[in-house]
C-alpha cells in the first residue's frame, strides 16, 4: 500500500520514505514537494510525490505559502511546486526564473480560468451581464448589510494573490472586496447563497466541480495583457494598473534550479507529469463534495493509470 499522509490540509511538514530501493536513485536526500491550502493542488502534489516514491525517491511535503515559495525553490530549500497559475503567479514565476535559480518545469495539462464568477439567477437582477459594465449599474444588487449599498465580491485567500482590489478601484467598481479565508469557505460561501438564491459574486476557477455542479458565468472584464498589469497609462483608467481581466493559461510546474542535476530522473518524471482539466474537476469533487479523503483519491488514481505513469518513470 502506498504510504500516503493521512491529512494535508493544515499539516506539518512530513517527510515520506519509499520502500522501493534508494540505493537505484541518484540521491537519497528529500526532495521537498509544496502543500498550499486547495484539494486539486494536494491531490496533484500528491500524485506526483506517490509517482516518484514509486521510483524510489526519498519524499517529503512542506506546507508553503503559494507566493511565498518561491523564495524557497530559489535557495533549494524546497524542490518542486506543482501548481502555478497563469492567472496568479505567471509574474513571480517568471521572476524567479529569470534569477537563474528556478526552472520553469513544464505545463501540467491543466488549463486555468479564475474570475469573478454569479450565478445565472443574478443575471436577472443585473441585466447587461456578463459584460463587467453592468456591475457599475447594479453594484447594490450584490450588496449584503455589511457592504450596503456596496456591492459584495467574495474574493480568495489573500494569500492566492490575483489584484482584485486593485482591479476594483481602477474600474472605479462600488464593491467592497471580502477575502475568504480557505478554499473551502470560498466554496461554503457559494453554496449557502445558491441554495438560497441570495446575491453573491465571488472568485470561481476551473478546474473545479463548482462550474459544473451550479449554473453560473464568468464576468467579461477587458482583456488581460501584460502591459494592463505593468503600465497604469495601459488600458481605460490611464493612472492605474489592473484595469482589466485575469490572464488565462497553463497551470505550471516549478522547480529549484539544481533538481535536474541531483534527481535526473525525478526531474524527467516530474516533466512528462501531465492530467487534463476533466480529470482533476472530477478528483476534486470526490474530495469536496464526496467526501473522500484526499489519501483515497490520489491512490484511486495511481491504480487507475498506473501504466501511465509507470511510462513516466520508465518503468
Amino acid at each position: 500500500m502506498r504510504h500516503l499522509m493521512n491529512t494535508l490540509m493544515g499539516a506539518t511538514a512530513g517527510a515520506l520514505i519509499s520502500t522501493a530501493a534508494l540505493a537505484e536513485v541518484e540521491s537519497t536526500d528529500p526532495i521537498k514537494l509544496t502543500l498550499h491550502d486547495w484539494s486539486g493542488q494536494l491531490i496533484n502534489t500528491q500524485i506526483m510525490g506517490s509517482i516518484l516514491e514509486e521510483a524510489g525517491y526519498n519524499v517529503e511535503y512542506v506546507q508553503a505559502d503559494y507566493i511565498a515559495q518561491f523564495a524557497g525553490l530559489k535557495t533549494g530549500d524546497l524542490s518542486l511546486a506543482m501548481e502555478i497559475w497563469a492567472t496568479t503567479g505567471q509574474e513571480a514565476l517568471d521572476e524567479a526564473v529569470a534569477t537563474g535559480k528556478v526552472v520553469n518545469a513544464g505545463e501540467t495539462g491543466l488549463q486555468a480560468i479564475e474570475e469573478w464568477w454569479y450565478p445565472l439567477y443574478m443575471k436577472e437582477r443585473c441585466p447587461g451581464l456578463p459584460d463587467w459594465t453592468a456591475l457599475a449599474a447594479c453594484a447594490g444588487e450584490f450588496s449584503t448589510a455589511e457592504t450596503a449599498p456596496k456591492g459584495r465580491y467574495v474574493g480568495g485567500p489573500v494569500t492566492w494573490g490575483g489584484f482584485d482590489d486593485e482591479r476594483v478601484k481602477a474600474l472605479d467598481l462600488d464593491f467592497e472586496v471580502v477575502h475568504a479565508g480557505t478554499d473551502a469557505a470560498l466554496f461554503a460561501e457559494l453554496e449557502s447563497a445558491y441554495q438560497r438564491e441570495a446575491p453573491v459574486i465571488l472568485w470561481v476557477y476551473v478546474p473545479h466541480w463548482a462550474p459544473a455542479k451550479y449554473q453560473g458565468e464568468f464576468v467579461e472584464f477587458p482583456p488581460y495583457s501584460a502591459e494592463c498589469y505593468a503600465d497604469p497609462s495601459v488600458g481605460i483608467n490611464p493612472d492605474l494598473a489592473y484595469d482589466c481581466g485575469k490572464p488565462r493559461g497553463p497551470i505550471w510546474k516549478a522547480a529549484w534550479a539544481g533538481m535536474e542535476d541531483k534527481w535526473p530522473g525525478a526531474y524527467s518524471a516530474v516533466q512528462a507529469y501531465n492530467l487534463t482539466n476533466e480529470e482533476m474537476s472530477a478528483m476534486v469533487g470526490e474530495a469536496d463534495l464526496d467526501g473522500k479523503s484526499i489519501d483515497d483519491v490520489v491512490n484511486a488514481w495511481m491504480d487507475a493509470n498506473e501504466d501511465r505513469w509507470k511510462g513516466w518513470i520508465g518503468q
